[in-house]
């Protein structure tokens, strides 16, 4: 018995307004903007506005619509961290996400922190306070933008703080620190302020409790 052979239909394939945004996308989208607002693409506000619905966005195509009319910064998007590479490792899960639009949004105390921190102000302020935090990963990345407000992050004495960014007619500040400890936490700020701050020191007595445990078992004593 002959059988009526029926054409194989194509697979189907997620459209990108239903494809889900990963935390790489938003990022990428977000380097797309940081720099096009450096070239004069885009103005302050605008650049505010457009970065909020980046962090807000659910799906892939939310996010496209938003650097639609802009060039990628220098044709490929920078990978995130890439500035200081500080470790070979590369932060990985989601990112937790600091908003502060005339207002001021804050972590601080007894907390987990995550391989990677959004924090952006626009008329407010941030604050990030790691002095009491438990570090799950080596390397913790905080991608900062301040836009006429600021984002001000403390961090213990004795652990490792780098930093990479640009003021625009404001102030970008990071006070770098070595730890002697090969093994200690790596904090690096990345981003740029915009008639705002951002600013990374350490906070003064404030230490790892058990850093020294850890660096005299490295020692071996």
């Amino acid at each position: 018995m002959d059988l009526e052979k029926h054409p194989q239909q194509p697979t189907a394939r997620a459209e990108p307004d239903v494809i889900r945004a990963s935390d790489a996308d938003r990022d990428r989208i977000a380097d797309i903007l940081r720099e096009a607002m450096a070239e004069g693409r885009l103005t302050a506000d605008e650049h505010a506005e457009r970065v909020d619905s980046v962090y807000r966005a659910k799906t892939v195509g939310e996010l496209e619509p938003l650097v639609r009319d802009l060039p990628a910064p220098g044709g490929t998007p920078r990978p995130v961290g890439a500035s200081y590479a500080p470790t070979p490792e590369v932060p990985t899960g989601p990112a937790d996400n600091l908003v502060a639009i005339f207002s001021s949004a804050s972590r601080k105390g007894r907390w987990r922190v995550g391989g990677r921190t959004n924090a952006f102000s626009l008329f407010g302020s941030v604050e990030i306070d790691l002095t009491e935090a438990l570090f799950g990963q080596r390397l913790t990345v905080i991608n900062a933008t301040s836009v006429f407000g600021s984002v001000d992050i403390r961090v213990p004495e004795n652990i490792s703080l780098r930093g990479s960014g640009t003021g625009i007619f404001g102030s970008f500040e990071v006070t770098t620190l070595e730890s002697a400890d090969p093994e200690a936490p790596v904090v690096a700020v990345n981003g740029y302020s915009v008639f705002g701050s951002v600013e990374a020191k350490p906070k003064r007595g404030k230490f790892i409790a058990d850093l020294q445990d850890r660096l005299r078992k490295h020692l071996g004593h």
